[in-house]
C-alpha cells in the first residue's frame, strides 16, 4: 500500500495521531522515533538506520547511557525548578508532567531503572532534599544560584538590622526607667498593726444630732482599743486613696513609649516622591522597556501620583508612589532627604554603609548647614536632577 498524499484525509489523520503520545514499548531512543503500533516499530527495527545506530552504540555504550542521563537529569530539575521552585511536591507529578512533552528521553535508556532510584539519586547528590511518606517519595529543589542566595543574605542582614534596632531602643526606655527611679524620692512603706479585739465592758458612743456639723464637733467616747481601731482604720483609707491615686498615674515607661510613638508619628509620613528627584520604575507592567530605568518626577499630584520622564527615551508617563523607588548616586553628589526629621533638605552624600541599608549625607541648606547625619535610611533620600 503506497504512502499517502499530501493534505489528503488520511495523510491528514495520520499528522495528527503523529502529533500525541504514543506507547512508549514502541519508542526508540537511538533513533529517537516513536513507533503508532507494534508493526511500525517492528519495521522500523529491521531497518538499516535503526541497525546503524545499534553499531554505533555497541561501540561504545557507557558514552550514549551518560549522555541520556544526563540529558534526562537537567530536563527534569529545570522542570522542577520553573514550574515549582523549592516547594515540596511528589516526584509523580513532576515525572508526568515531565513525561507530556512528546520529544523527552525516557527513563529507560538512562542509567535508572525505576523513578524512585532516580529520586534517591537526587537526595544523595545533593540536587534536592527527599523524604518517603506512606503516600510516596516528595522532592524539593535546592536553589543553589548566586543571586538567590545573595537576595537570602541581604534579607538576612536586614532582618539582623531590625532587631539591633528593637534591642536598642528598648535599652534606651529601660535606661530612661532607671533614671526616673533614681531621680524619686523613696516612698514609705504602709505600717500594717495587729487587730485587736475591744474588751466587752468598753463602750463606743456616737452622738447623732451633731454629726452633720461636721467630724469636729462629733464627740465620742472611745476606749484605748478603740483610738487603736480608729487610727488603723484611717491608715487604710489614706493607703488606699494614695494607691487609687497610683494606679490612676501612667508608668515611666508608658509615657516614653507614647512619647517615642507621636514623634515617629510626626516626622514621618506615607507620602516621599517630590518634583526634581531621580527615581527607578520597578513595575514591569510597562513591560521591559521601562523596567529597571530611571526618570525624573516633573510634578507630584495628590501626595501619591508622579508625573515622570524617562531619562533614556524622553517618554512621559504617569506612574504611581508603588510603582517607583528612590535612587543613590555616587558619594559626593547632591540628594533631597524626602521622609524623616530632615525632610525636604537638601544633602550631599558622604558614604554608604551596605551592610545597615544606610547612608551618611551632610546637610546643605537650612539652619543646619555643615551638620552630618548618619544611618539615613536607602528609601528616605534620592538622587537630585
Amino acid at each position: 500500500m503506497g504512502k499517502a498524499e499530501f493534505l489528503t484525509p488520511k495523510a491528514i489523520g495520520n499528522r495528527i495521531k503523529a502529533k500525541g503520545l504514543q506507547k512508549l514499548r514502541w519508542y526508540c531512543q537511538m533513533c529517537q522515533k516513536q513507533c503508532r503500533d507494534e508493526n511500525g516499530f517492528k519495521c522500523h527495527c529491521m531497518s538499516e538506520s535503526h541497525q546503524r545506530q545499534l553499531l554505533l552504540a555497541s561501540e561504545n555504550p557507557n558514552q550514549f547511557m551518560s549522555y541520556f542521563s544526563q540529558e534526562f537529569k537537567s530536563e527534569f530539575l529545570e522542570l522542577l525548578r520553573r514550574r515549582f521552585g523549592t516547594k515540596r511536591v511528589h516526584n509523580n507529578i513532576i515525572y508526568n508532567e515531565y513525561i507530556s512533552h512528546r520529544e523527552h528521553i525516557h527513563m529507560n535508556s538512562t542509567q535508572w531503572e525505576t523513578l524512585t532510584e532516580f529520586t534517591k539519586w537526587l537526595g544523595k547528590e545533593g540536587f534536592c532534599k527527599v523524604d518517603e511518606t506512606p503516600k510516596g517519595w516528595y522532592i524539593q529543589y535546592i536553589d543553589r544560584d548566586p543571586e538567590t542566595i545573595r537576595r537570602q543574605e541581604e534579607l538576612e542582614r536586614k532582618k539582623k538590622q531590625d532587631l539591633d534596632d528593637v534591642e536598642r531602643s528598648a535599652k534606651f526606655i529601660e535606661e530612661q526607667v532607671r533614671r526616673g527611679r533614681e531621680g524619686k524620692e523613696p516612698e514609705e512603706e504602709p505600717v500594717y498593726t495587729e487587730l485587736k479585739r475591744m474588751n466587752e465592758d468598753e463602750k463606743i458612743a456616737f452622738n447623732l444630732d451633731n454629726a452633720s456639723a461636721g467630724p469636729s464637733k462629733t464627740s465620742t467616747s472611745l476606749g484605748s482599743s478603740g483610738l487603736k481601731v480608729t487610727a488603723s482604720a484611717k491608715r487604710k483609707e489614706s493607703s488606699h486613696s494614695s494607691d487609687s491615686k497610683d494606679k490612676k498615674k501612667k508608668s515611666a515607661l508608658e509615657e516614653i513609649i507614647e512619647m517615642e510613638e507621636q514623634k515617629k508619628k510626626s516626622v514621618r509620613s506615607d507620602h516621599w516622591i517630590q518634583p526634581n528627584i531621580v527615581v527607578k520604575v520597578i513595575t514591569k507592567r510597562l513591560g521591559e522597556k521601562y523596567y529597571k530605568k530611571k526618570a525624573i518626577i516633573r510634578e507630584v499630584q495628590n501626595k501619591y501620583t508622579a508625573m515622570v520622564k524617562m531619562i533614556d527615551s524622553g517618554d512621559k508617563l504617569k506612574l504611581d508612589q508603588s510603582h517607583v523607588e528612590t535612587v543613590i548616586p555616587a558619594p559626593g553628589k547632591r540628594v533631597l532627604i524626602l521622609n524623616g526629621q530632615y525632610k525636604d533638605t537638601e544633602a550631599i552624600l558622604e558614604g554608604i554603609d551596605e551592610h545597615k541599608f544606610s547612608a551618611t549625607l551632610v546637610l546643605d541648606s537650612g539652619r543646619m548647614k555643615g551638620k552630618t547625619v548618619e544611618r539615613i535610611a536607602y528609601e528616605d533620600f534620592s538622587k537630585l536632577a
